[in-house]
C-alpha cells in the first residue's frame, strides 16, 4: 500500500538585481597640457599620447586592470600628468579603492587647479568617506569658479551641515536664497538646522516665512505642525493640522497626519474618523493608502483598529483604486491573513489580467494554489508562467509538483531536467528538485535511481526528514534494507515526536522487522497524534493488532480504515477474511 506524497515547496527567496546608468567622460589629448607643458621629447610625447588613448580603449571594453597598466606606463613616462592621474583615480574608485583615488586626484588638483571633474570626483569620495568639510571646501572652489552654478552653493552649504559647521551652512543657505528666492527646500533645511542647536524661534521663523509667501500652500501648515509634534506641543500642532482642513478639507497629507496624532493620543473614534475619510478620498495617492494600511496592519497582535475596521478599510481601498493592480494584492494578502485561499488566488488572479510579466504574483498566486491542493491549476498555470519567465526555477518546482499529484511522472522527471539548469547556486531548490526526481522514479519504478536521489537529497540535507521518512517508507515497502529503513526512520521520528505520519512509517518498518509490540508502541502514539483520521495509519494499526493475535481489534480498526476511503485496495477483503493480507 502507497502514502500519498504530499508536495512540499519550501519558501526560496529571490534577489533581484539592477545596473545603473554609469555617465561616461571621454577624455582627448588634443591641447592636453599634460604634453605641452610638460619637458619631455618629442618621441616620449607621442609614446605618451599612443599609450594614453590604448588606455581609455582598454578602460571602454572593460579591461581595466590593462588600463591600469597603460595609465601607470603614462605616469613613467610623465610623472607630472593630471589626466593620467585622473584616469586611474577613477578606475580605483569603482573598485572601492578610495585611499588611492584621492591621493592620485589631490597631486592632480594641484597640478591642474583649473579642472573641474577633478574636483567634483574628489568631493565625491570626500563625501562618501564622511570627509564633509573637504567635500564642502571643493564645492566652495567650484562655486568661486562658477557663481552661476546654484548646484555648487547648494551642496556646498549641505556638507558644511554634515560637517556640524551650522553656522557656515547657514551663511550658504542664505546666499541661496538670495539668489532663488524663498524655497522650501531651503527653508527645511535651514529650520532642521536651527532645530538641532535647540534655536526654535529661529526655527519657527523660517517654517513662518514659508506660510507667509504663499498662505494657502497646505503642506508649509503641515510642515509647522510636524515641528511642533517633534517639539512635544500637541497643542499647537493640532491646531495647524486643523488650519490645514480650513484651506482644504479634503487633503489626504492632513487626513493621515491627524489619523496618527489621534493614534498618539489613544482616541480611537478620531483615528477611525480621519483614516476611513483618507481612505474614502480619491485625490489621495493609492501608494500612500497602500503605505499607511500596511503600517497599521505590521503589528497584527497590538492591533489599534478592529477587525471590522480593517476589513471596511481594504475595501473602500479596492472600491475607490480598482483600476490600480496593487490595490488586489493587498486584499489578496489580507485574505490569505484570513485563510480564504480561494478568494486570495481569484485577487491576485486579477491583479494578472492587466500584469502578467509580474512574477512575484505568478509565485504568490502558485504558493496559494499548493496550499488549496489544487494540483491541476498548479499544472496549468506553472506552464503559462514557465513560458513568461523560462529562468525561473521555482516555477520548475511547482509543475513536477503538480505532475507528481496528477501521477504524470515522467513528465515530473522532464520538467525537472528542463529546470536544472537554472539552478545555479540554489541549494534549497536543488533538495526539493533531488527529492520530486526520486518520488517520480519511485512511482514509475526506477527503484535504483529513486534511492540514488533519496541519498543526494539526504547528502546535502542531513536533516531533510520528509526524504527520509519517505525513503524508509519505500525500503519497508519493498522489505529490503530494513537496518536502514529503521535507521532513517528512527531519525525523522526523533526530530519530530509529534508527526503521526512519519511515527506510521517507523511502525511500519518495525512491523516488518516483526517488532509487532514496539511497533504498536509507535502506532498508537501516531493515533494519538492525528492518526486516526488518516485511513492507511489505522489500517496498519488493524494489521499490528491481527499479528499480536487480537483479531477481533484488528477487524474493527480495519472497518474503521474503510469509511475513511484511503485506505488500501486489499481493505475489504482483510474485513471480509478476517485476516492480515499483504497482497
Amino acid at each position: 500500500m502507497m502514502k500519498k506524497f504530499i508536495g512540499y515547496i519550501a519558501v526560496v527567496s529571490i534577489m533581484a538585481t539592477s545596473c545603473g546608468t554609469a555617465k561616461k567622460q571621454v577624455n582627448t589629448v588634443q591641447s592636453n597640457p599634460d604634453l605641452i607643458e610638460a619637458s619631455i621629447s618629442d618621441d616620449d610625447k607621442n609614446e605618451f599620447e599612443y599609450t594614453f588613448i590604448e588606455g581609455l580603449k582598454q578602460k571602454m571594453i572593460g579591461n581595466q586592470q590593462a588600463a591600469v597598466t597603460l595609465f601607470s606606463k603614462c605616469l613613467e613616462i610623465n610623472p607630472n600628468s593630471s589626466s593620467a592621474m585622473f584616469e586611474l583615480a577613477k578606475i580605483h574608485s569603482s573598485r572601492g579603492d578610495q585611499t588611492s583615488s584621492s591621493l592620485l586626484l589631490e597631486k592632480a588638483i594641484i597640478l591642474n587647479a583649473e579642472n573641474k571633474w577633478y574636483k567634483l570626483l574628489l568631493a565625491q569620495i570626500y563625501q562618501q568617506g564622511k570627509q564633509y568639510k573637504k567635500a564642502a571646501d571643493l564645492y566652495q572652489e567650484l562655486y568661486k569658479s562658477d557663481p552661476d552654478n546654484m548646484e555648487y552653493l547648494y551642496f556646498n552649504a549641505s556638507l558644511l551641515s554634515s560637517a556640524g559647521n551650522f553656522d557656515l551652512a547657514i551663511d550658504a543657505y542664505n546666499q541661496l536664497e538670495k539668489k532663488l528666492g524663498i524655497s522650501d527646500q531651503i527653508s527645511v533645511e535651514k529650520q532642521q538646522i536651527y532645530q538641532s542647536q535647540g534655536k526654535k524661534k529661529e526655527a519657527m521663523a523660517e517654517l513662518q516665512k514659508l506660510i507667509d509667501s504663499n498662505p494657502k500652500e497646505p503642506r508649509y501648515y503641515g510642515l509647522m505642525a510636524d515641528y511642533y509634534l517633534s517639539e512635544k506641543d500637541d497643542v499647537n500642532a493640532l491646531k495647524y493640522y486643523n488650519k490645514i482642513l480650513e484651506i482644504d478639507p479634503d487633503n489626504g497629507f492632513v487626513l493621515f497626519s491627524l489619523t496618527s496624532y489621534y493614534r498618539t493620543k489613544e482616541d480611537k473614534e478620531k483615528a477611525w474618523e480621519y483614516i476611513r475619510k483618507g481612505f474614502q478620498n480619491k485625490t489621495v495617492e493609492v501608494e500612500t493608502k497602500i503605505q499607511y494600511y500596511l503600517m497599521i496592519t505590521a503589528e497584527p497582535d497590538k492591533p489599534f483598529f478592529s477587525e471590522d475596521q480593517v476589513n471596511e478599510l481594504v475595501n473602500i481601498l479596492v472600491q475607490t483604486n480598482s483600476e490600480d493592480y496593487r490595490v488586489f494584492t493587498v486584499y489578496a494578502e489580507y485574505l490569505i491573513g484570513k485563510g480564504k485561499l480561494a478568494e486570495a488566488r481569484e485577487q491576485l488572479r486579477k491583479v494578472l489580467e492587466t500584469n502578467k510579466e509580474n512574477y512575484a504574483i505568478w509565485e504568490r498566486m502558485l504558493m496559494v494554489s499548493n496550499d488549496l491542493l489544487d494540483f491541476k491549476g498548479i499544472y496549468a498555470d506553472s506552464e503559462k508562467a514557465i513560458d513568461l519567465f523560462p529562468n525561473q526555477p521555482v516555477l520548475y518546482a511547482m509543475r513536477a509538483v503538480a505532475c507528481l499529484q496528477l501521477e504524470k511522472y515522467s513528465e515530473a522527471i522532464d520538467i525537472l531536467k528542463e529546470g536544472e539548469p537554472y539552478l545555479l547556486d540554489n541549494k534549497p531548490l536543488k533538495i526539493q528538485f533531488d527529492l520530486y526526481r526520486a518520488e517520480a522514479n519511485y512511482k514509475l519504478d526506477r527503484v535504483a535511481e529513486a534511492f540514488k536521489a533519496f541519498d543526494a537529497v539526504i547528502s546535502l540535507d542531513p536533516e531533510n526528514w520528509l526524504a527520509m521518512n519517505n525513503y524508509a517508507y519505500y525500503l519497508s515497502l519493498r522489505n529490503e534494507n530494513l537496518q536502514k529503513a529503521e535507521e532513517l526512520g528512527g531519525k525523522a521520528v526523533r526530530a519530530n515526536p509529534e508527526n503521526s505520519t512519519y511515527l506510521d512509517t517507523y511502525a511500519w518498518v518495525l512491523f516488518m522487522r516483526k517488532d509487532y509490540s514496539l511497533a504498536k508502541f509507535y502506532m498508537e502514539t501516531a493515533i494519538r497524534n492525528g492518526g486516526d483520521k488518516n485511513g492507511v495509519i489505522v489500517e496498519h494499526y488493524g494489521d499490528i493488532l491481527y499479528m499480536l493475535g487480537d483479531k477481533d481489534s484488528a477487524v474493527e480498526q480495519w472497518k474503521k480504515a474503510e469509511k475513511t476511503g484511503d485506505a488500501s485496495k486489499l481493505i475489504g477483503e482483510k474485513i471480509k477474511q478476517q485476516r492480515y493480507l499483504d497482497k
